[in-house]
């Protein structure tokens, strides 16, 4: 059998495709919508609607994964984001641009999770942490890569450009997948809970939509009101399914298990924060202080380096402080940075900024290494596809309501000014607001049992 290692780095070519296409469409967001004739934080919508997409689809990965097999699954997927992805550097319009973006949210929901689970059902207890690292660290060099390059790129070609340099990344995945990696055996796994994936679809969806359009004047005011009606109503009862049936589509009985629960409900509420960031960012710098993509893309630049910079000292880290620690303190030192990028003026000096998106880049890494070491720590081997998915939902879903609440909080500072267009005083609300979930992440995680991820790190 390959090197796990070498496994992680190969299925980290989907992780890298999937963070660098985020990360260069945050950059090219303000060219994107003087192209098709629309306003930088209209078109948010670009960001949320993958978001959206990819967490509806990802409950039903593992059973299909089970079912199809788990290499067939994932070369599938990386096809069909690589494809989307073209038909993104395609769009003449929003429509065609969101209908895209929906596609690829399809690749992406079955793309890493299953990824994930091709070498999850491979690796010993004692090596999970290494191979998180490695799974995360190619992973990290999409959004390395993706500010300077989204700048560039549409500076000196196109903002259309950032979405088909995919598909040379898309091919060499899928080349090195079916050469390398070993397929899992198909198993007969139970049918899958369509009731429940319709529920669980359906509240997302609805949610998502009542948050993108609520007080921002794109659809009459009661649609908007009855979507989130629809949705807190549809999402209880989705819970309550979820909880009385036998194979249900989000397996919450695994929440019972602390190192699974903490990570998915502390880990949820610091991914609202963290996911305002890379959106606020680039909108800052090119909005804020005039900043060209290229510039800003340069400097956004700092936030990735710092999340590559700190994975080789994770392990010392949980080995010195533990996971609870850690999960904590981290949480607390995380919002600061986020707190720090709203006192942000054209006045200060670019090394300034550099210096604090470093740090936040460094503390989300830390954060987010933890969470995903932890997470699967105790989890039985027969559920680690139901486990998969439940946690891949609760990971994706903050992001893109951390781009909700962020845009959210923009235009009500903007309103509240009395201004047509956003100025820094509206990004400060916005940081802050990012600031103040983050924070809320460490009581939740104070719940942890201090001896939590022990036999991970000492061996």
């Amino acid at each position: 059998m390959p090197d796990p290692r070498v496994m992680a780095a190969i299925v980290a070519s989907a992780l890298f495709m999937q963070n660098l296409d985020s990360t260069v469409v945050a950059t090219a967001l303000p060219a994107m919508a003087r192209s098709l004739g629309e306003d930088p934080l209209v078109m948010g919508v670009a960001i949320t609607s993958y978001l959206v997409a990819l967490t509806v689809f990802i409950p039903l990965s593992g059973w299909v994964a089970d079912r199809f097999g788990a290499k067939q699954v994932f070369m599938v997927a990386i096809a069909t984001f690589t494809l989307a992805s073209a038909f993104c550097g395609l769009s003449s319009g929003l429509a065609e641009m969101v209908a895209a973006r929906v596609l690829q949210g399809l690749g992406g929901a079955m793309m890493v999770p299953v990824g994930r689970l091709l070498l999850l059902r491979r690796v010993r207890k004692e090596e999970l942490l290494s191979v998180t690292t490695w799974l995360t660290m190619p992973g990290l060099l999409g959004p390395l890569l993706g500010p300077p390059v989204g700048g560039l790129l549409t500076d000196l070609i196109s903002w259309r450009a950032v979405f088909w340099i995919n598909v040379p990344v898309g091919l060499l995945g899928l080349l090195l997948v079916w050469r390398v990696i070993p397929a899992l055996p198909r198993s007969l796994p139970p049918p899958p809970d369509l009731r429940g994936l319709t529920l669980v679809g359906a509240a997302l969806a609805a949610l998502m939509f009542a948050f993108e359009t609520l007080g921002r004047g794109l659809v009459a005011p009661w649609l908007a009101e009855a979507a989130l009606a629809a949705g807190l109503l549809l999402s209880f009862v989705a819970v309550r399914h979820c909880l009385r049936a036998a194979n249900p589509a989000l397996d919450f009985s695994l929440l019972a298990i602390p190192s699974f629960r903490v990570p998915n409900v502390a880990g949820t509420i610091f991914r609202v924060g963290a996911g305002a960031v890379p959106f606020l960012v680039p909108l800052t710098l090119q909005l804020g202080f005039g900043a060209s993509a290229s510039q800003s893309g340069m400097i956004s630049f700092a936030t990735a380096l710092g999340a590559f910079a700190m994975k080789p000292m994770a392990k010392f880290a949980l080995r010195r402080f533990g996971f609870r620690n850690v999960l904590i303190w981290n949480a607390v030192c995380a919002a600061l940075t986020i707190a720090a990028c709203g006192a942000f003026r054209p006045g200060w000096p670019m090394a300034a900024v550099f210096v604090v998106l470093l740090l936040g880049g460094l503390f989300r890494s830390l954060h987010f290494t933890t969470l995903n070491t932890l997470a699967y720590a105790d989890v039985p081997q027969e559920k680690l596809s139901a486990a998969t998915s439940l946690y891949s939902t609760a990971q994706q879903l903050p992001l893109a309501l951390g781009v909700v609440v962020a845009s959210a909080a923009l235009q009500i500072s903007v309103a509240a000014g009395g201004r047509e267009v956003a100025a820094m005083p509206d990004f400060t609300a916005a940081f802050l607001t990012g600031a103040l979930l983050t924070l809320l992440a460490a009581p939740l995680a104070m719940r942890l049992p201090k001896e939590a991820g022990e036999d991970i790190v000492q061996r």
